[in-house]
């Protein structure tokens, strides 16, 4: 059982509300709004008496109306679950013009994230896998990016709702998980920025979309997906390592082609530069949200401290921290929006973060490989008859469409 609540020890914080909307319920109550409120005012001067017990009716029907509305803002833990998921909607209100999490939204990017860890990648490519279900039904792949040297994996699609085009990275593979955040403890700032003398980004999470073909891939797609299907938005999403690789893609894109085009969502990802680089990308991918979960280690790595000054790693902005408390047989989930520093110390930051189970799981959905021990990807013998599978400097391509592959435009 579920319940959204909102974390209110800081009045500085924005304030989650419910607006859920349920396309055949609230259509029915507008009419019923719209006749009611023609009774209401129909008559004028000359009302009969025969119109005094309708209208009479009429305004009880919209005091139940009213009382109707209120109660969907109230929903029981289960409707409140289900409004979240089939088209309810959390928004943050806002007062100073920044973007509105959209807890919906991340109900359904969130599985994007998980389906990307799918070693299969014959059924990724043709969206059948058991974590392509759910709410990414009619996704279209266009090209899954396989570096295997480096275990990355990253791939680009056009989404039917919300429709837009869907770029998602990859984290960590389980076996070399607990290496990596063992290295993530004493990785230093250690790669200016380019064009950003005072900003500083981890050296690993940089190469691994600038230094090899993914990027030069994904923007050959987001161009064929543009060409083909209109100037969709585009929607970045990764969990753990694979959110940082989000985080520098989306960051591309929005100084390319400009931020109203580009969302970024996160889940569970690590620090990925200095107090000046979150500055700056605060300033050209104002869309973004990072989800933190309980006690997840990733997010607390590489350490932040706050003494060193812009020799510290730093989070952008904005956290949404997920947490749940249980009283009795009730689990309330809260879903806290943190304030705008990227460091929110009421957040994940109050905790110390020392979860793995926490770290594999967001809103519910399973964020780990499906396979376990090696990097492996499996490639079906049929895949030649609807894909196209180029190998060089270790690299797999796998494109629906083999007609797409031009030069890119300007990269």
């Amino acid at each position: 059982v579920n319940r959204f609540t909102v974390s209110r020890n800081n009045p500085h914080k924005k304030v989650l509300s419910f607006a859920p909307t349920f396309p055949s319920s609230s259509l029915l109550i507008t009419r019923l709004r719209l006749v009611l409120l023609r009774i209401l005012l129909r008559g004028g001067k000359k009302e009969t008496s025969a119109m005094a017990p309708l209208r009479r009716a009429a305004s009880a029907a919209a005091v139940l109306l009213a009382l109707t509305g209120l109660f969907l803002l109230v929903l029981s833990p289960a409707d409140a679950a289900t409004a979240a998921v089939e088209g309810g909607e959390l928004r943050m209100k806002q007062s100073d013009g920044g973007y509105s999490y959209n807890s919906t939204l991340a109900h359904i990017l969130v599985e994007y994230a998980s389906a990307v860890y799918t070693s299969d990648l014959t059924s990724l490519l043709k969206w059948t896998c058991p974590r392509c279900e759910g709410h990414t039904k009619g996704f279209q792949m266009i090209e899954i990016i396989v570096d295997v040297e480096k275990c990355l994996q990253a791939f680009v699609g056009v989404a039917p709702d919300p429709r837009s085009i869907i770029i998602a990275f990859r984290g960590t593979q389980e076996h070399s998980a607990s290496n990596w955040i063992e290295d993530l403890f004493w990785k230093q700032l250690d790669v200016t920025y380019p064009g950003m003398p005072d900003a500083m980004v981890h050296h690993g999470f940089y190469s691994a979309y600038y230094n090899t073909t993914l990027r030069h891939e994904i923007l050959k797609s987001v161009q064929w997906a543009w060409k083909t299907y209109g100037r969709l938005p585009i929607n970045v999403v990764g969990h753990s390592m694979g959110g940082a690789l989000a985080s520098f893609c989306a960051l591309d894109l929005s100084v390319k082609w400009g931020s109203h085009k580009v969302q970024l969502i996160t889940f569970g990802q690590p620090r990925v530069g200095n107090p000046a680089f979150a500055e700056y990308f605060n300033e050209q991918v104002p869309r973004t949200i990072r989800v933190t979960h309980e006690n997840d280690i990733v997010p607390h790595l590489p350490p932040y401290f706050y003494y060193l000054g812009e020799w510290t790693y730093h989070h952008f902005a904005r956290e949404v921290w997920l947490r749940e408390t249980i009283v009795g047989n009730v689990v309330t989930r809260n879903e806290t929006v943190c304030d705008c520093s990227g460091e929110d110390p009421t957040c994940s930051r109050s905790v110390y973060g020392r979860s793995v189970a926490d770290h594999l799981e967001y809103y519910g959905v399973n964020l780990h490989a499906d396979s376990r021990g090696t990097c492996q990807f499996v490639i079906g013998a049929s895949n030649s008859a609807y894909g196209d599978i180029l190998q060089f400097d270790g690299t797999i391509i796998l494109s629906r469409y083999p007609q797409k592959r031009y030069p890119v435009e300007s990269i």
